[in-house]
Parts: C-alpha cells; sequence; structure tokens
C-alpha cells in the first residue's frame, strides 16, 4: 500500500468514527430559481405539488401530502439569471422519492405530457429513477426504492449491491395501465 493510500484510509476512518443516528434525514430543499413563476408552474403544475406559503414575488414553499415544505424556490440572489455553467461546483441534483411504483409512473405519464425530456433513467436495483433539469437547471431524480428485501445482494465489501441499469419506462408506464 502506498503512503497516500494510508493516508486516504486513515483521513476516512477518522471522518466518521460512529455512524450517524439512523433517524437523521433529508427535510428538505431551497432553490435558487431565476422566476418563480416558472419554477411554480413546473413543480406545482407539472410535478403536482402543492403550494404550502408564499412570500410575495420572492419566494414559495410547496410540498407534498401538507408538509410544511419539500421544496423552497427563492430568488433572492438569482432572479433573472442564469443556471451555473457545466464544470461549476454546486448541486448536482435533489432527489424526489415517490412512495411506489406506480406514483413513479405518474410522475413519468406528467412529464411527457408536459414534453419535458428525461435526461435519463436508470434501473439502481435499490431504486429505479428518472433524472431531469428543472427550468432553472436545477438537476432532480424522480424515484422510488424498492421494498429491502428486493435489494440486490451486495458485492465483497459492500454494506449495499447497487448498480445502473437503463430503466423500462414502458414497463413502468405499464404501472398505470389499470387506471380506469
Amino acid at each position: 500500500m502506498s503512503e497516500r493510500g494510508g493516508a486516504e484510509e486513515a483521513a476516512a476512518s477518522e471522518l466518521t468514527p460512529r455512524p450517524i443516528d439512523p433517524g437523521v434525514d433529508i427535510g428538505h430543499v431551497h432553490l435558487k430559481v431565476a422566476d418563480l413563476e416558472r419554477a411554480l408552474e413546473f413543480y406545482c403544475g407539472v410535478l403536482g405539488f402543492e403550494l404550502t406559503a408564499r412570500y410575495g414575488a420572492e419566494a414559495a414553499f410547496i410540498s407534498a401530502g401538507g408538509y410544511h415544505h419539500h421544496i423552497g424556490l427563492n430568488t433572492w440572489q438569482s432572479k433573472g439569471g442564469s443556471p451555473p455553467p457545466p464544470g461549476s461546483t454546486g448541486l448536482f441534483h435533489a432527489a424526489i422519492r415517490y412512495p411506489t411504483r406506480r406514483s413513479l409512473a405518474d410522475a413519468l405519464r406528467r412529464l411527457a405530457e408536459a414534453r419535458v425530456p428525461l435526461e435519463g433513467a436508470s434501473d439502481h436495483g435499490v431504486s429505479e429513477a428518472l433524472y431531469l433539469s428543472d427550468p432553472d437547471g436545477n438537476g432532480l431524480e424522480l424515484y422510488w426504492d424498492r421494498p429491502r428485501e428486493a435489494w440486490p445482494q451486495p458485492g465483497p465489501g459492500d454494506r449495499v449491491g447497487m448498480f445502473t441499469r437503463p430503466l423500462d419506462l414502458e414497463s413502468l408506464l405499464g404501472e398505470l395501465r389499470d387506471e380506469g
């Protein structure tokens, strides 16, 4: 083992001396947007989130199921701005978890009806995911988690068995065929 490899391993073990409380989760995300109305049309009009609070023309808070907010949208530092250029730092994507495969299929249908292009669609073994950008260029992952008992077995040294394969979009939309 190289001297550098040993130092990296030691640093990694120092970063996580004991695991974080398993009840910790990500509560909400705030996104800088250039145009609040355009962002609301996408998040509420296309994806179906509900507006829970609004602060004039500068900020809005939206949620699913009556929570105070899952997503904050604001123009405080970004009104009329442009997306960050490729190759810059910042948010790669925000992930929005759907409770069932059928609800993810409904999201796919909504995107198709609104002619919002996908940038990718992947089966990760533990989840199925759709990748796209919002009107401000913020990356989004819309996904559902498979039940833990259906997750692939991990490889040696891994805690979770994950992979990336193309997602069968027709199979996903098949979840909606039983609708009357």
